[in-house]
């Protein structure tokens, strides 16, 4: 490994341990270990320094093709020394301010979609089934008017039509208005006779089922 690969690795692994510096801020900031299951912490720990451990294998394999050196772990607790000493305090301000920015932006599109989307959209259908419900009861209004209406118009026509029946009916003669009496009591009777019939089958069927 030359001199020239051996300074770029250094530089590489001052520069990962200054990462994983902020990397753990980042990750104590989010994790909240005091509100959190033991077993959880434990599981998010494992996790964070696998993947800690392969990104800065992966930055050696890149820089000088994964040749290990005793003096890297100098460079990443060099590094890891320096962002303690120099960084911490900015990065962690930085970052305080990146989640209130992202906090107010979600925010702030959160209100956008409410106000440009679903406010619209909600006032339409308000205002369509305000619509649909004023033409509905406009109709149930008219229809009862002009059921009004021509109960009035059939009680002019009925009176005087009722009187000329009735007159036509004493017109006629007795054995006339008999068999019709007759008939209409058959008449009568039949329909009576279907209807207690249906009465007894809705019954049955009512009785078989409970």
């Amino acid at each position: 490994m030359t001199l020239t690969i051996q300074f770029y690795t250094l530089l590489a692994m001052i520069g990962m341990g200054s990462g994983f510096g902020a990397a753990l801020d980042t990750y104590s900031r989010f994790l909240n270990r005091s509100e959190r299951k033991r077993w959880i912490v434990f599981i998010h720990d494992f996790l964070f320094w696998i993947i800690q451990g392969l990104l800065i294998f992966y930055v050696l394999f890149l820089v000088n093709e994964g040749e290990f050196r005793l003096y890297l772990f100098l460079a990443l607790l060099c590094g890891f020394s320096a962002y303690q000493a120099l960084f911490k305090g900015f990065y962690q301000r930085f970052l305080e301010f990146l989640i209130i920015l992202v906090i107010k932006l979600a925010r702030f599109i959160a209100n956008s979609v409410h106000m440009l989307i679903f406010l619209p959209i909600k006032w339409v259908i308000v205002s369509i089934l305000a619509i649909i419900i004023g033409i509905g009861k406009f109709v149930l209004t008219l229809l009862k008017w002009a059921g009004k209406i021509l109960l009035f118009i059939l009680n002019i026509f009925w009176r005087p039509l009722k009187w000329i029946l009735t007159y036509i009916w004493n017109l006629l003669p007795v054995f006339v208005t008999k068999n019709v009496g007759k008939f209409y009591n058959k008449g009568k009777g039949i329909l009576l006779k279907i209807k207690n019939s249906i009465f007894r089958t809705l019954n049955g069927w009512k009785n078989k089922k409970k």
